[in-house]
């Protein structure tokens, strides 16, 4: 493997929290700090690096809901410019299903998503199924590149997770900094030391904090974002179950630890679309995907059940959710930029 490789593969999960984080991580891959983020920076402008910074646990700090259209397709790309536009609107895809628009609109409470939608369908002209999630088995977005045929196995979220448990609420008080682990690092040697110059607070307090998040469940991990069209997992489907109620957590708990599956999770019904339990699968190419997908309904015992697959089809928009956007604008964001001005 490369050293690009190998910096953006080991630290998607856990970056280093220390004052030269770039230093350790070319200490570790035998080059020097330069070297490291000359590469980063490359990642990061040819789109294969999103950012280097946190993924939110559920109810962390705002409300998200999966929502989808049913667009004619002489509309799609011009229904797909709208929904893209909208400012909470975070990941936007054409999917192969008469419900073929399928968007994820985040905002600081529900009521602020749900004004959103309706916004959104006003605006297009069209009825959006309403996919609250109701709980998560296994979300993980990590790509081990060393072993491309297990994609999404290289770590496990553990256990079912209770949606909205206030003990990982992001506190008023942290919000500026989360603004900033939203934002993302800024690829200098000492990025900590920017946050904290700009918060008016220590290194120490910045990372008190993110091990704090990171082992109560506020954030699921803190590291290297990636894209995974950009590295070449380019196949990836959607694949949804009509289970009985009783039965949703035994069969997810097997269908989250097979490989290939890199998100699974309930989510409510709608008037029309009877499916709770979904998952998602990851991978080089439509055969590789549609594998283990036999391999994983086989596995939990999903086969005779009613389901359907919406293999991707056009990526309209892809990027972090931003719970905390309103802090990066007004406070934080300003400060940061000040400080790497100065």
């Amino acid at each position: 493997m490369t050293v690009a490789d190998h910096l953006i593969n080991d630290w998607q999960q856990r970056f280093p929290l220390c004052p030269e984080p770039f230093a350790e991580l070319g200490q570790r891959c035998g080059v020097g700090q330069e070297r490291v983020l000359a590469e980063f920076k490359r990642m990061q402008e040819s789109g294969s690096l999103g950012r280097i910074g946190g993924i939110w646990g559920s109810g962390a700090g705002g409300a998200a809901l999966l929502c989808a259209f049913a667009v004619p397709p002489q509309r799609m790309e011009a229904v797909a410019a709208l929904v893209s536009a909208h400012a909470g609107v975070n990941h936007n895809y054409e999917r192969e299903h008469a419900y073929n628009l399928w968007f994820v609109i985040t905002g600081a409470d529900p009521e602020q998503v749900a004004t959103g939608v309706s916004s959104l369908e006003q605006a297009c002209g069209l009825q959006a199924l309403r996919l609250p999630m109701q709980r998560a088995y296994r979300i993980n977005l990590g790509f081990d590149l060393r072993r491309p045929h297990a994609a999404g196995c290289a770590a496990r979220a553990g256990g079912q997770e209770k949606l909205h448990d206030h003990d990982r609420t992001v506190q008023s008080e942290d919000r500026t900094l989360a603004a900033l682990v939203e934002d993302g690092l800024p690829l200098i040697a000492r990025p900590y030391a920017a946050w904290a110059q700009a918060l008016g607070c220590s290194e120490a307090h910045i990372f008190a904090k993110l091990e704090q998040w990171l082992s109560q469940g506020t954030l699921r991990r803190f590291g290297a974002v990636v894209r995974h069209h950009e590295l070449g997992f380019s196949a990836n489907a959607m694949c949804v179950f009509d289970v009985a109620d009783e039965d949703v957590d035994a069969h997810a708990d097997i269908l989250s630890r097979q490989p290939g599956v890199t998100l699974c999770y309930r989510r409510a019904r709608a008037p029309g679309w009877p499916y709770n339990l979904y998952c998602m699968l990851h991978g080089r190419e439509r055969s590789e995907v549609l594998s283990w997908l036999e391999a994983a309904r086989k596995a939990a015992d999903l086969e005779q059940v009613p389901q359907t697959v919406l293999f991707s089809r056009r990526r309209f928009k892809q990027c972090g959710a931003r719970y905390f956007r309103n802090f990066a604008d007004l406070t934080s964001g300003s400060k940061v930029q000040e400080t790497l001005d100065a």
